[in-house]
């Protein structure tokens, strides 16, 4: 690009510079090569590279001491000859560079995850972004093949109405299909510590008291308290006595017969691998049953498992639930006890369940998600996710496919 060279004054001596064109290595060796051959001084720098097409842009300022500045631009403009690069220059006022604006920024990072982002489920997000006077910084892909998660890093003016950004979020997340996700972008979004799974129907698929309800043949007795329960028309504590007398005259066999028939959600497995190779704790907090919790812990290596103990007597279950239940109070209770013992503060916890007994839970943690919840839940929660597959959630975390490859390969 052509640009007739102007002096500048000593005052007014800052340059942003972008070149573009083919990737090939070395390009910005070359270019800090220039720049510090001139003793610049460097304000800024981003480099993306988009299927071998590189964007390089830097901010600079040159010293009080140096007289041709001129010369650092012409330097530049002759090695993006050479490196077959197209390159655009302007010379910036002090004034008009960013970070010295009055107003405090906040920072959110807004994911968009499905089998496949439509550009309109990315245009009505941008359009909501740029309503709510928010600046798109960074724009990435998580996902390795197909363009099914994209992140934006995205800033503006403290006094956003968060609430309300959420809700026109999820409105487009229900009409285009996606999972759209908004985080206060910070230190603790990206040191997460703890993660807390609800087991029935999150951990695993379907709600073990329905299946031992099955074997013992009071399925549509039982299945019908615990929808309610679930959709928190019955208070749990309840509705677990009363499942569980009907469960009298189980023997121990039968229990382990439906443990072995559980199936354990698409993903939650290499979810788990991933984080304690991170070296994050899991826990599982549940209102089902120890005998199924206890040998997922095992399993899966999961740090900690909490959930109800179903009394058995001359190896039959007798019907009675041992106390304390574990209800949506003590889950959220378990939550911070837990936290405390491993000196992590709730902020870098996150907590994963579907129902209403895990509310509480959800609102203890620092990112409560909604794992294909009922409506109550995904009405309250930080998050609602709709993914089938759990490995989704460490999208969340801000991990690209690549990363969580990386990971996997190495823990095995």
């Amino acid at each position: 690009m052509e640009k007739e060279l102007v002096s500048v004054s000593s005052e007014d001596s800052v340059w942003l510079v972008t070149l573009s064109g083919n990737d090939v290595p070395g390009i910005t060796s070359e270019v800090t090569g220039i720049l510090a051959r001139h003793d610049v001084e460097i304000l800024d720098l981003s480099q993306a590279v988009i299927q071998k097409l590189l964007s390089l842009s830097f901010l600079f300022q040159t010293r009080s001491s140096h007289h041709d500045e001129n010369q650092v631009i012409q330097d530049l403009v002759e090695k993006a000859s050479e490196l077959k690069l197209r390159v655009e220059y302007k010379k910036m006022g002090t004034s008009s560079l960013g970070g010295h604006s009055d107003r405090p920024a906040h920072h959110y990072a807004v994911t968009l995850i499905a089998e496949s982002v439509g550009a309109q489920a990315l245009h009505e997000v941008t359009q909501v972004l740029a309503r709510y006077d928010l600046n798109i910084d960074v724009i990435k892909k998580l996902s390795e093949n197909q363009f099914g998660c994209v992140e934006m890093l995205v800033s503006g003016s403290v006094g956003v109405d968060e609430r309300s950004l959420r809700k026109d979020l999820l409105s487009i997340a229900k009409d285009q299909g996606v999972d759209i996700a908004l985080q206060t972008e910070g230190l603790y979004r990206r040191a997460k510590r703890l993660v807390v799974l609800d087991m029935d129907s999150t951990l695993i698929q379907g709600e073990v008291i329905d299946e031992l309800a099955r074997e013992k043949g009071v399925f549509e007795q039982v299945a019908s308290i615990t929808h309610q329960a679930m959709q928190g028309e019955m208070d749990f504590d309840e509705s677990l006595r009363l499942r569980c007398a009907l469960l009298k005259g189980l023997s121990s066999a039968d229990l382990l017969r439906v443990y072995e028939k559980i199936e354990i959600t698409p993903g939650a497995q290499d979810l788990i691998r991933v984080l304690k190779r991170l070296g994050y704790k899991t826990a599982v907090i549940s209102g089902g049953f120890t005998f199924v919790a206890d040998r997922l812990k095992e399993r899966l290596g999961i740090d900690f498992a909490y959930a109800n103990t179903l009394e058995i007597q001359n190896n039959c279950v007798t019907g009675r639930v041992l106390p304390p239940i574990v209800n949506a109070q003590r889950k959220a209770d378990l939550l911070e006890v837990i936290a405390q013992q491993e000196q992590i503060v709730l902020d870098q916890v996150i907590a994963i369940g579907d129902g209403a007994n895990d509310l509480l839970m959800l609102e203890k943690a620092g990112l409560g998600i909604a794992f294909n919840a009922k409506p109550l839940v995904r009405e309250k929660a930080d998050l609602s996710f709709s993914q089938k597959n759990m490995r989704s959630i460490l999208y969340l975390l801000g991990l690209s496919a690549r990363d969580v490859s990386q990971v996997l390969i190495k823990s095995k």
